[in-house]
């Protein structure tokens, strides 16, 4: 048995086929479909380890839904990365801050021919048409089939070497939008829609001298909104370095934080708009109010965090990480700069909301992990906007992860559903998935998994075909 949490950074090996999860508790009829999650399960390879929480190698897990019992099946995404590693015990890809290790001569003779990824899709699952997509932050999406976690192959590859993992469907058109930075000798942000058939449209084309690792981004019903952190790279340093990825991002906070404004639709820029320095992995929403735009984030006063994730910090004990605090910035599209207002003074990350009718729209609640005492998260929290309140969930030893939020059917009340959320139980050597009513936070059901799940990033739930629900969102 491990302590802490700790546990969710212990390799897990173990793939079930679909399996009935004892429940405690209840979960309601109506919920019926999937939820899809994934997330790193493998963090070593033969005797070599992955350096960071980001790197580890992908593991899809399904819960299925059906009259208020709950299954459970987990499989290795089948990548390029998963198989070298398995089949060599050698790390062969480069990930977000490991690298194989390539010579210098190996690192300039490639830095502008074509690339080659490990495929580790491991940060995000969405729907894109009929497809299931698992998402990182290289370009290419991997496909799975949702019933059996088969991997299936690979989609068209994002206009760059990187993108998100947090792609938008726009409110008004459904078009899926999203962008990628393609580095060159003329680097550029390349934001581009794609429809339910999979055609793409560029949006626009944005230059940039200095790239931002941006990890999400955020529409209105009108525009989409690249909040540019000063967490910058010379495109010619990646290569040249002998650094993995993001060790050659820098943080510069006297260049501000950017909001780079496009309509949706035609691409022209409404402006650039300039703010504090600040760092965000997520956006929780953005909307218009009047001639401004509300942007609300998951805010951190520096990029310190992407250090704190580190491997071998997050297994020591009692390492302290910093904290996301919500936050809301108010972009005047009439020029000026862009200021930022209070929201309830809590921690907040993996935000989630109403996503299927609130994103790029006016809303009122926000949901997320949180921290108790500044270590890993070990509380979920819902926030108020309008009023300033907040409620949590808590149990001593315990440690969820981001909460999804699943609609009741035949309501319009904005926190009617449930938040389905997966516990991390160390003295059970063990995981559960927890349902809450969303209204207030009251535990409703808890299903436990016979083994412990790592500790992952995104997930989204699926609603089968008739119930009326519909699909959860992407977050962030």
């Amino acid at each position: 048995m491990a302590g802490g949490h700790q546990l969710g950074f212990r390799s897990l090996e173990v793939e079930l086929p679909p399996v009935r999860l004892p429940v405690e508790g209840t979960f309601p009829a109506w919920l019926a479909g999937s939820l899809l999650r994934i997330g790193p399960a493998k963090f070593e390879a033969g005797s070599h380890s992955y350096r960071h929480w980001f790197d580890g190698l992908a593991m899809l897990h399904r819960f299925g839904f059906a009259d208020g019992e709950v299954t459970y099946a987990n499989r290795f995404l089948d990548s390029p990365a998963y198989r070298a590693a398995r089949d060599t015990g050698k790390i062969a890809y480069s990930e977000f801050a490991t690298d194989p290790c390539r010579s210098l001569f190996k690192r300039v003779a490639t830095a502008f021919a074509p690339p080659t990824f490990g495929n580790n899709a491991n940060v995000n699952v969405i729907r894109a048409g009929q497809d299931f997509l698992a998402l990182t932050e290289t370009p290419l999406a991997v496909k799975f089939a949702p019933q059996t976690l088969d991997t299936l192959g690979v989609t068209q590859p994002a206009p760059g070497q990187l993108t998100t993992a947090h792609p938008h469907r726009a409110p008004v058109s459904g078009e899926l939008v999203s962008y990628a930075t393609h580095f060159g000798p003329r680097t550029s942000y390349q934001v581009y829609a794609q429809d339910a058939s999979g055609r793409r449209r560029v949006i626009a084309q944005l230059s940039a001298q200095f790239p931002s690792y941006m990890h999400s981004f955020a529409v209105t019903e009108r525009y989409l909104v690249l909040a540019e952190f000063p967490f910058v790279v010379l495109p010619v340093a990646i290569p040249l370095s002998g650094r993995p990825f993001i060790r050659n991002y820098r943080w510069r906070p006297g260049r501000g934080t950017r909001f780079h404004v496009l309509d949706l639709r035609t691409g022209d820029r409404r402006g650039i708009y300039h703010g504090e320095a600040f760092f965000a992995f997520h956006h929780v929403n953005a909307y218009e109010h009047g001639n401004e735009i509300i942007l609300d984030a998951c805010a951190y006063p520096d990029a310190d965090i992407v250090d704190a994730l580190y491997l071998d910090r997050l297994r020591s004990d009692g390492a302290p990480l910093p904290q996301a605090q919500l936050r809301r910035y108010r972009i005047r599209l009439d020029g000026g700069d862009v200021t930022r207002e209070p929201l309830p003074g809590i921690p907040l990350e993996l935000p989630r909301i109403d996503h299927s009718r609130r994103n790029g729209k006016p809303y009122r609640y926000a949901y997320g992990t949180g921290s108790t005492d500044g270590g890993f998260p070990d509380l979920i929290t819902k926030a108020d906007l309008e009023d300033g309140t907040s409620v949590s969930w808590s149990e001593p030893g315990t440690y969820p992860g981001e909460p999804i939020f699943a609609r009741a059917p035949g309501t319009e009340q904005e926190d009617a559903g449930v938040l389905l959320s997966v516990v991390l139980a160390p003295a059970d050597d063990a995981s559960f998935l927890l349902a809450l009513d969303a209204t207030d936070l009251s535990e409703i059901g808890r299903a436990r998994v016979p083994h412990h799940i790592p500790f992952g990033f995104h997930g989204n739930y699926f609603a089968s075909a008739g119930n009326g629900v519909g699909e959860g969102g992407s977050s962030g």
